[in-house]
């Protein structure tokens, strides 16, 4: 029985909308992109409008920096897309630079260590970042507004300064010691030599953000391809080089964002679940489909299904970790950001978004105000395994945004942040919903348990009794208490479409996450 430490009880209800929703990990950001909405804007255009949000909003989880993927329901075209602007690795890179050390490494991986955890923080971490075109990519392909105006919310958002909460505080003060080492990230996050805090007695605080709002400004007016080809572009090489980092101007130039067909796995009742293929968590979700032996009967989930799941999770993730390479968060300083969006028209949008680690390399670039991320880090530094560092590739993920379609039109979207955390969180809600005929907000406060470290599955203790014996019988369990941090599971954000409109639901212990609707 775990001791509680923690007794609020918390609720955070799906939020209905005539014209479409936005699920965000900051509400600030989430009310950016309904705004775009309101303002005759799709759901594409609201995610795209939201991610940059967020790097203002939520700078430590995502941003200009970053990379990830999209997973779109086009109501034009009548079909899902996978859009994969991964981080990749420096053509420059150079493994023997890499050179192991004593022990193992302090961050997300149980990878042996580098020497002076050159992979984990600091210029030699940092991958090539594919964020920008990303979502410049999803705006021109299947939005209905200029980038320009997707972004200009973003960049006032900047001028103004991020907003600062007690949740700032604690985001800085558990990577204060990595961001004290390098002289812009001080510069911003740690200006008094400890982390900014909130004056109860005052009025809104707002932190200057150095270079950002004039880089959101130069995305604004020269546009998102002077990221990868203009001055952007090389102020970001040479602060880049002047640190030690090998991405060089081809690196950018070069960068190519990948448009697919989704893995389309087979769910319960007849729904498809679209995911992202390849270097992600989508090809072990679908195996995780593969080795279930029960049908769901429509109902809520007895203990015995929650046992098939974990049983069919941990042979899926055995098999991950052998054959694709070990990708996983084992603490809490995954840095990753979910959102999810619908509108009435039909379109909808499931995107994971992220630095890696929080604050990603914990490198901000003073020329241009942007947070790096340190992909590298996702990469097995040993040479000879399934993910081993080397130039020019992307490394393996362990994304996994899902939009599901029920009689082929998009029905719901969901995904994460949490790191190896995420495919068991999105699993447990797509079949809460598909399979068990759950709400979107019922699905979403589902008490969840978590069995990505294998040797033993952490649950919530308020599932009940009989389902926390029958995960026994699969592996030992480790109870303990939801709480914001320090986060024991992965953080979801879903949209729905229904017969009366669309719905949105956000992570209940998440404390700035929300839905904003219109």
């Amino acid at each position: 029985m775990v001791t509680p430490f923690e007794t609020w009880q918390i609720d955070k209800p799906a939020v209905r909308g005539a014209r479409g929703v936005v699920a965000a990990q900051n509400i600030e950001a989430a009310e950016i992109g309904a705004q775009i909405i309101d303002d005759g804007g799709n759901a594409i255009d609201a995610a795209v409008a939201t991610a940059l949000a967020l790097a203002v909003c939520e700078p430590w989880m995502s941003g200009l920096g970053g990379g990830g993927f999209m997973v779109i329901y086009s109501a034009a075209e009548g079909r899902a897309r996978v859009i994969d602007f991964a981080m990749k690795s420096s053509r420059h890179l150079d493994p023997s630079a890499y050179p192991l050390a004593e022990g193992t490494a302090v961050d997300l991986f149980a990878w042996p260590a580098v020497r002076e955890d050159r992979n984990v923080h600091g210029p030699l971490s940092i991958a090539v970042p594919g964020s920008v075109a990303g979502y410049a990519h999803a705006a021109a392909r299947f939005g209905s507004r200029p980038f320009a105006e997707l972004a200009r919310p973003a960049a006032a958002l900047a001028a103004r300064g991020h907003r600062l909460t007690w949740w700032t505080t604690l985001n800085v003060a558990a990577e204060a010691g990595l961001l004290a080492g390098y002289d812009e990230s001080r510069r911003i996050w740690l200006a008094k030599g400890t982390p900014d805090s909130v004056d109860i007695a005052a009025e809104p605080n707002f932190l200057s953000l150095g270079g950002l709002a004039d880089t959101l400004d130069r995305l604004v007016t020269a546009g998102p391809e002077d990221f990868y080809h203009g001055d952007l572009a090389r102020a970001l090489v040479a602060d880049l080089s002047a640190a030690g980092s090998p991405i060089a101007a081809d690196d950018l130039a070069d960068y190519a964002v990948a448009e697919v067909d989704p893995l389309a796995l087979a769910g319960p009742g007849g729904v498809r679940y679209c995911v992202p293929p390849g270097m992600t968590a989508g090809p072990t979700l679908a195996d995780t489909l593969a080795h279930l032996t029960r049908t769901p009967n429509g109902g809520p989930p007895t203990p015995e299904d929650m046992a098939d799941w974990a049983q069919a999770m941990i042979a899926a993730y055995r098999y991950r970790l052998t054959h694709l390479g070990h990708a996983g968060d084992l603490g809490d300083r995954a840095c990753t950001t979910h959102l999810s969006t619908a509108d009435s028209a039909g379109n909808m949008v499931a995107m994971t978004t992220t630095l890696l680690s929080r604050f990603g390399s914990r490198v901000v670039l003073p020329g241009t105000g942007v947070v790096m991320n340190n992909g590298v880090n996702w990469f097995d530094p040993r040479p000879g395994q399934p993910n081993s560092l080397a130039a020019g590739v992307r490394p393996l993920t362990n994304m996994a945004p899902l939009l599901a379609l029920k009689d082929e039109q998009p029905w719901f979207a969901v995904g994460a942040s949490g790191g190896r955390r995420i495919m068991p969180c999105v699993f447990q809600i797509a079949q809460l919903i598909a399979g068990h005929g759950l709400d979107l907000g019922a699905a979403m406060a589902h008490p969840r348990f978590d069995m990505s470290e294998l040797d033993h599955i952490t649950v919530d203790s308020r599932l009940p009794a009989a389902a926390r014996a029958a995960l026994a019988g699969v592996a030992p369990l480790k109870e303990v208490q939801t709480v914001a941090f320090p986060n024991r599971f992965a953080s979801p954000q879903a949209v729905m479409r229904d017969g009366d409109g669309v719905i949105g639901a956000a992570h209940i212990d998440s404390p700035l996450n929300g839905v904003a609707a219109r």
